[in-house]
């Protein structure tokens, strides 16, 4: 009795010697086989590295059956079950994919800004904005390395962060996102606000962290930047508010803060707080992120069918509201799903231009 063929290798003979007829084709169906041997390793690499992850899914399971369901303004529901999820799909990511930087997989978005009443001594200055980290998903401590020393290359007058540093774990992250923002290099100043996921994991640790690193946080506050001129003294305000998802942000305590002269550009984690900050009529300028850009482009248009909560007015890009220039980031990193299509990570140059 004849031994039987596998199945693999029988279909193969099938796509050989009936769906293709002739030489030509012969070769293509050779070509696709040869393929298909050729996806045989990576394809036993992703179940050798789901066996492994054996452990971290019944984490998954186990944040499941303890029903972890807190709902309040600090705590995003299931904390623990969104925890595994990252860990899992970190894990896969570093099976699937490349974790070197590689500058070509990052999109550098230049913004000129003409602002009024803006001194010429401001005219040309550069402001380098990075948000939606989310370190430890997508971006690893590694490509962020990649990201400080590309930015450091921009040689920045100022550098600003609008939040979320990191999404679901922090302990492991604090290191690296420290030691990233340390060497974060800007001629005058670094700044910050937080963003939702910064509160969820730790407000507290998150702005130690800003701290340590020299950077400023100007959330619910004001930094007014200084330069001499032939005519006196000209400032520029940079003002921010905390996270306006979580109910965090206090405008009219920024709006008492703020100096009555000088332009002043505001930051703030949430794009649809624009329709807050515009009426104001005090800010030129407001930089955002919280999008991620919704991870997805549609092709031709520049825009997003993805739009979270706090994204749904202006969810990527350039927007006019009122007075003010409203410009939200793609961002860095993703949330939960590492996937971005036709959106590629956001690295953001502004430069200012005065009227004359």
């Amino acid at each position: 009795m004849a031994t039987k063929k596998p199945t693999a290798e029988r279909v193969m003979e099938g796509i050989q010697d009936i769906i293709f007829d002739g030489e030509e084709n012969k070769q293509k169906a050779e070509k696709i086989v040869q393929g298909i041997q050729e996806i045989k390793p990576k394809a036993e690499k992703v179940v050798k590295g789901i066996q492994e992850n054996k452990q971290k899914a019944e984490k998954v399971v186990q944040g499941i059956q303890d029903k972890i369901t807190s709902d309040s303004e600090d705590k995003p529901r299931a904390l623990k079950v969104r925890q595994g999820i990252q860990e899992i799909m970190t894990g896969s990511r570093e099976m699937m994919f490349n974790v070197d930087f590689d500058e070509s997989k990052f999109e550098l978005v230049k913004v000129n800004v003409k602002i009024k009443k803006l001194d010429p001594v401001f005219d040309g200055y550069t402001i380098v904005n990075i948000t939606d980290i989310h370190l430890g998903q997508w971006l690893s401590p590694k490509i962020f390395e990649g990201v400080v020393d590309y930015i450091n290359a921009l040689n920045p007058d100022m550098i600003t962060l609008t939040g979320d540093y990191v999404s679901y774990i922090l302990d492991k992250y604090e290191k690296p996102l420290e030691h990233g923002f340390k060497r974060l290099e800007a001629k005058d100043v670094k700044l910050a606000v937080l963003g939702n996921h910064d509160h969820w994991l730790g407000e507290k640790k998150i702005r130690e962290i800003l701290k340590n690193s020299d950077i400023i946080d100007v959330s619910n506050d004001v930094y007014t930047l200084k330069r001499n001129s032939e005519n006196g003294e000209k400032i520029l305000n940079i003002a921010g508010v905390d996270s306006y998802m979580l109910g965090k942000d206090n405008l009219n305590q920024v709006m008492e803060r703020l100096p009555k002269e000088g332009p002043a550009i505001i930051l703030v984690h949430e794009p649809d707080f624009a329709s807050k900050s515009s009426k104001t009529n005090r800010f030129a300028l407001q930089i955002s992120g919280h999008s991620h850009g919704g991870q997805f482009i549609i092709p031709g248009t520049g825009t997003t069918i993805f739009r979270g909560s706090y994204s749904t007015k202006y969810p990527v890009g350039k927007y006019k509201v009122g007075n003010m220039l409203q410009y939200t980031s793609k961002g860095l990193g993703t949330n939960v799903f590492w996937m971005r299509i036709n959106c590629k990570p956001e690295i953001t140059l502004f430069t200012l231009k005065s009227e004359h």
